[in-house]
């Protein structure tokens, strides 16, 4: 996996700053105020941040924007960066702070004079999660990026806050990685290496093969895998850190691992894109790991199906009809639907084996998600107000895009077969939504559901905020956020 920077804290010791190596970070408000290291870095570098403030260098820069000036006077250090930061600002802006000089830090060591900050883990957290870069297929030798010093007043305090900004980050990074790799390295046998690796973090971890899903009726899941040589499984990932015997919350992941459509085969264009269409798997993967790094006094089971959907003579084919695991016959129209598929047998072997108190799902389900919400938005549908609530609350705090959908009975009535108790695709118009009508129907009545569709916000052509181009982790900060506020605090 890829590791996070290292962050190490300190006393602030206004003595080092003018040997400090690499790159030094230093905070100056929107109307010029200096803190004692802004203003010893003044007198050091001869009053240039005095001239900055002067000639109007911050009038009409935004809370987290960063000036930097190469080979400062002074100063032993390469570059310094001066971050635009009201002393008052949002979690937002703190974040956005340490973003920017996580981008601007490449394999440079960095010394942030962060006394004066409010929110100094907020600020790391930004920075980490910045400072990613997949190399793992990569032959040129990798520089040894430098670390992160933080000085600040009470090192031990804001050393112990980020505890859980490690813990994020490496459930980000888990995510990351597994939507970066290819379909040739992560297959679904990889993948469920992966997540059994998760014993050593103290998850309980079981993976369904071929057989068991045969015996346990999952026709829906399995036919999405029949045309490819990579075995079908299912894995599950149990975190049971709060009160015993009370019910998990579930989250359940799309985890195809590669799609080419199947038989309704894909364009050559774009096709490539397709090794991230197990983000949802990745998702839950990784706030399963954050949940165990941080020891989360809460009941949550994650589990993911793994399947390659590929065309050959086993493949299933348009028109077929599967029995799934509820006992729901499906045609199936067209099998580039196929991720609501594999989420009807793991939705419903997660509500029969685990009795949950809700289920979230997760997957890059549809196209149609990102013509009506862009990149910006994960699509959210649910059957539970306060649930839905819930999560779209965590997902604001966080600052991660997410905006409602409706639902309802002219959408089902879409997916009406002839020869079937449902089909699989209900045509182009709504399709986001007859997707989620879909997978509802193998939801049970009195079971809290949301389904996120991450098809927009799981990967992404440029780069983001707090990630470069590629994938970025969307979801794992937000559902942590909203267990913690909702299984944490009973």
């Amino acid at each position: 996996m890829t590791t996070p920077v290292s962050v190490a804290f300190e006393e602030t010791d206004l003595d080092a700053i003018a040997t400090a190596e690499g790159r030094v970070a230093v905070f100056v408000t929107p109307d010029g105020k200096l803190d004692p290291a802004a203003r010893r870095v003044n007198r050091l570098t001869k009053g240039v941040l005095a001239r900055m403030v002067e000639k109007g260098a911050f009038e009409k820069k935004k809370p987290g924007d960063v000036i930097s000036l190469g080979w400062p006077a002074g100063l032993a250090a390469e570059a310094l960066d001066v971050v635009c930061l009201p002393r008052n600002a949002s979690i937002t802006e703190t974040r956005r702070a340490g973003a920017a000089l996580g981008r601007a830090k490449g394999d440079k060591a960095v010394l942030v004079l962060g006394g004066s900050l409010r929110r100094p883990g907020e600020l790391v957290l930004g920075l980490v999660l910045r400072a990613y870069e997949f190399v793992t297929h990569k032959t040129a030798e990798a520089k040894l990026a430098g670390g992160v010093t933080l000085m600040v007043g009470k090192p031990d305090e804001v050393k112990a806050e980020a505890a859980t900004v490690q813990a994020l980050a490496e459930g980000v990074f888990f995510t990351r990685d597994l939507v970066s790799d290819p379909a040739n390295h992560l297959t679904t046998t990889e993948f469920a290496k992966r997540i059994e690796a998760l014993k050593d973090l103290g998850l309980k971890i079981s993976v369904l093969d071929e057989a068991e899903m045969e015996k346990l009726g999952m026709g829906s899941l399995l036919c999405v895998g029949h045309g490819s040589a990579t075995p079908s499984k299912i894995a599950v990932m149990e975190w049971l850190g709060g009160p015993k015997g009370e019910a998990p919350l579930a989250l359940v992941g799309k985890g195809v691992v590669f799609d080419t459509g199947g038989i309704s085969l894909k364009p050559a264009a774009g096709m490539e894109d397709m090794t991230m269409d197990m983000g949802g798997a990745a998702v839950v993967a990784g706030t399963m790991r954050t949940l165990a790094l941080r020891k989360a006094k809460a009941n949550v089971v994650g589990l993911v199906g793994l399947v390659e959907n590929m065309p050959s003579d086993r493949a299933t084919r348009p028109g077929d009809v599967v029995t799934s695991m509820k006992g729901d016959t499906i045609e199936v129209i067209n099998t580039d639907a196929e991720g609501r598929l594999v989420l009807a047998d793991v939705i419903w072997y997660a509500q029969e084996h685990y009795k949950p108190r809700g289920v979230i799902d997760l997957a890059t389900l549809t196209g149609a998600i990102i013509v009506g919400l862009g990149n910006e938005n994960a699509g959210v549908f649910s059957n539970d107000d306060d649930l839905c609530k819930a999560f779209l609350k965590a997902a604001e705090a966080e600052g991660e895009g997410a905006w409602r959908m409706p639902m309802g009975q002219a959408y089902d009535d879409k997916l009406k077969s002839q020869i079937a108790d449902v089909k699989n695709v209900g045509g182009r118009e709504a399709g986001s939504i007859t997707a989620a009508q879909f997978i509802k129907r193998f939801v049970k009545d009195d079971m809290p559901w949301i389904h996120l569709d991450i098809a927009g916000v799981a990967s992404v052509k440029a780069e983001t905020a707090y990630a470069p181009r590629g994938a970025t982790g969307w979801g794992v900060i937000s559902l942590n956020r909203m267990i913690a506020d909702m299984l944490e605090q009973e």
